[in-house]
């Protein structure tokens, strides 16, 4: 048996934060280490208790991943190490006296330091996965994106840090393929992926991760002035539906006089969106998707997200988003969207995501259940694309996708059997 503790990694614009143990704690000093603390009684409650007493962001800080228990020897002790993943939103980081420095670093620089036993193995069992991107149904292509690139930049630090060569870079091909495959209607992260691999200097590992890091951070960038843009337009009542954290920022620096959001079925993720806007003080109402033409006429724009901008201009969003745009489109209500320019894809025709029956018919009856993720709203129906740069009109679409077919160039170049 072993001694249980926590260690609790905090994710911020790509980033987790990682603190030097000062003299003050009784093992480790002078080493770097995540939240932790031992686990007394429950784990998940030692979790919460540590990033509150340590650093002061619990109230800022988002469960996302639980990862098995890990069994750490270190010499006599063993330790069983109970790792966590936290998104962390703004908030001031103040640590305690367990902690010389506090830094927000890139994962890979756990690598690099000389940490605590087993943080990095920590770190690899919280991690996102392939997996975890496909499965995501709930978060907007923004969020996908940066896991996408995290899931990217990780291997590529772990192959550099190993000195692999020219199969290194085939590996991290075959990953990014596997990335793009797994949500084919994100133009965010295709194009994301797809400028990491395409300005990857030397097509060495290095070079990835590099690119993977850069990528990141001007990915959070972009998404924060796309938000701030945005919210110069909105006045009065607004209508949204879905998950953005790129609209959900906007709406906070605008704070509209009422917010009307459609539940978004099948995964409901508009009720949490409702629910974090009101704790703001913001007036919200959340309604039935089916709503939405009886909804809209009583609001001054509908702002939402986009999944992908295609090269004609249409938008592919969250399901329902076509709905909303055809009853605003008859109200006369102006339609906005606001998005990075990285969702603008090259193709024309959409890649149109679908989920399990399941989530809307668990039944015997002989029904054919269809339940599409997405749909696509036609460019005549939006009345702007906002992006970091400004609104988008058709020929900067078009400019922008065929900047993004050239970075697409580097799969092409690099695949085997092409």
């Amino acid at each position: 048996m072993g001694t249980d503790v926590v260690t609790c990694f905090l994710r911020r614009r790509g980033r987790v934060l990682l603190g030097r143990r000062s003299e003050a704690v009784g093992a480790y000093s002078g080493h770097w280490d995540a939240i932790s603390g031992y686990a007394e009684g429950e784990p998940d409650a030692a979790a919460r208790r540590e990033i509150d007493e340590e650093v002061g962001l619990l109230d800022a800080s988002t469960p996302v991943r639980t990862g098995d228990p890990l069994e750490v020897v270190d010499g006599e002790r063993t330790w069983i190490v109970h790792p966590y993943l936290f998104d962390c939103g703004s908030g001031e980081t103040t640590p305690n006296r367990e902690f010389e420095t506090v830094e927000w670093v890139h994962p890979t620089e756990i690598r690099r330091r000389e940490t605590v036993p087993a943080l990095r193995e920590a770190y690899e069992a919280v991690a996102p996965t392939v997996e975890s991107v496909h499965a995501d149904e709930v978060h907007g292509s923004a969020y996908v994106s940066i896991r996408a690139l995290e899931v990217l930049r990780d291997r590529a630090g772990t192959l550099a840090e190993g000195g692999a060569g020219e199969e290194g870079w085939e590996e991290l091909a075959a990953l990014a393929r596997e990335l793009l495959e797994a949500r084919p209607s994100m133009a965010a992260l295709e194009n994301r992926i797809n400028r990491a691999m395409f300005e990857a200097d030397g097509r060495t590992a290095s070079g990835v991760e590099t690119a993977a890091r850069e990528g990141i951070d001007r990915a959070v960038d972009a998404d924060d002035r796309a938000a701030t843009r945005a919210a110069g337009t909105i006045t009065g009542e607004v209508l949204t539906l879905s998950r953005s954290g790129t609209v959900e920022t906007a709406l906070l620096e605008a704070g509209p006089d009422r917010v009307v959001v459609l539940e978004s079925r099948p995964d409901r993720e508009g009720v949490g969106v409702a629910e974090r806007l009101a704790s703001t003080g913001i007036e919200t109402t959340l309604t039935l998707d089916a709503a939405a033409a009886h909804v809209v006429e009583s609001v001054g724009c509908v702002l939402v997200g986009a999944d992908t901008v295609r090269a004609d201009g249409s938008v592919v969003n969250k399901v329902g988003t076509r709905t909303a745009a055809l009853a605003a489109a008859r109200e006369g209500v102006p339609v906005y969207v606001v998005a990075a320019a990285d969702k603008v894809s090259p193709a024309t025709k959409p890649e149109l995501e679908h989920v399990s029956g399941a989530a809307i018919h668990g039944g015997d009856a002989d029904i054919r259940v269809d339940c599409p993720l997405f749909d696509r709203t036609p460019a005549e129906f939006v009345t702007a694309v906002i992006t970091e740069s400004g609104t988008l009109d058709a020929e900067g679409v078009a400019e922008r996708a065929a900047k993004h077919e050239r970075w697409a160039a580097w799969s092409e170049e690099s695949n085997p059997s092409g």
